[in-house]
């Protein structure tokens, strides 16, 4: 997926910034009067820095993140950064709400035992929220950016984007034009999403190969090459493209049973089904 929203007609209105951050390139999109006020370039710094706490809390990667330390046995859920406990009571209902097939407690094929984590079911498991925390992240990152700008926002995180319009009752409800990749070839654009607020997500093998795995047992997810899932909220439309895509041949009942979300899925075969409700623009 690109998710690169295409500039305006007017450039002098579009801004653009771009950090490394969360091991991927984060840009912020304004577009309208707003774009190039002093407020504007505080609002996006602070966004950012933002981004990079979160990083600091819940990276995997980071021994000294409380969600290492969480995995390890050695904080409490309820000891831990409200934020953190907020992600754990997400996870909790998007375990609930895609029926298991998304599950930040993982499986883990150990040579060894391992303490328990804290929330997990029976059995060896290992507390990785990554798959809800970007979504939920960038979410609240266009949500702070749009309160706050006469704009329209949009932030991308290696493709996947949220957008917030620009709150005055007068502004036009302008789209943003978002990319979805060619798993097969990821330099084709194979379809166009319009997205005036909300958020476009995809889960596929096309970038980091088959890292998705069924919570159940562990065993890779290989029935699919790509979901794509919009809708009101970046963070359940990410939730709702990783578990589409562990669902296979079920992607488009499990995202069609939540009001509000469409998808777009690709097949191993590259044929291209989606749901009745889904926009494209080409």
């Amino acid at each position: 997926m690109t998710g690169t929203p295409a500039p305006p007609v007017r450039r002098s209105e579009h801004r653009a910034w771009v950090e490394q951050l969360m091991g991927m390139p984060v840009s912020i999109h304004l577009r309208g009067d707003g774009a190039r006020s002093a407020t504007a370039d505080a609002r996006v710094q602070a966004v950012f820095d933002e981004l990079r706490a979160v990083e600091v809390l819940f990276s995997p990667y980071r021994a000294d993140s409380q969600v290492s330390a969480i995995d390890r046995g050695e904080l409490s859920v309820a000891d831990a950064h409200p934020l953190v406990r907020e992600v754990v009571d997400l996870c909790r209902t998007a375990a609930t709400l895609t029926g298991g097939l998304f599950d930040a407690w993982r499986p883990v094929r150990a040579v060894r035992p391992v303490r328990p984590v804290e929330g997990a079911a029976p059995g060896t498991r290992r507390f990785d929220p990554t798959g809800l925390v970007k979504g939920w992240a960038v979410q609240r990152a266009a949500d702070h950016l749009g309160a706050g700008l006469s704009c329209d926002v949009a932030v991308n995180a290696g493709g996947d984007v949220a957008a917030k319009r620009d709150p005055r009752p007068d502004a036009a409800a302008a789209r943003w034009r978002v990319g979805i990749e060619d798993p097969a070839e990821p330099t084709r654009v194979l379809a166009v999403l319009p997205l005036v607020s909300g958020g476009v997500a995809t889960s596929g093998t096309a970038h980091r190969g088959r890292h998705l795995v069924d919570p159940q047992d562990g065993a890779a997810a290989a029935a699919l090459a790509s979901v794509t899932v919009t809708g009101p909220s970046l963070l359940w439309a990410d939730v709702l493209a990783t578990a589409a895509f562990v669902a296979g041949e079920g992607a488009l009942d499990l995202v069609g049973g939540v009001p509000g979300y469409a998808a777009l899925v690709v097949g191993l075969d590259g044929g291209v089904t989606q749901s009745d409700d889904l926009v494209r623009l080409r």
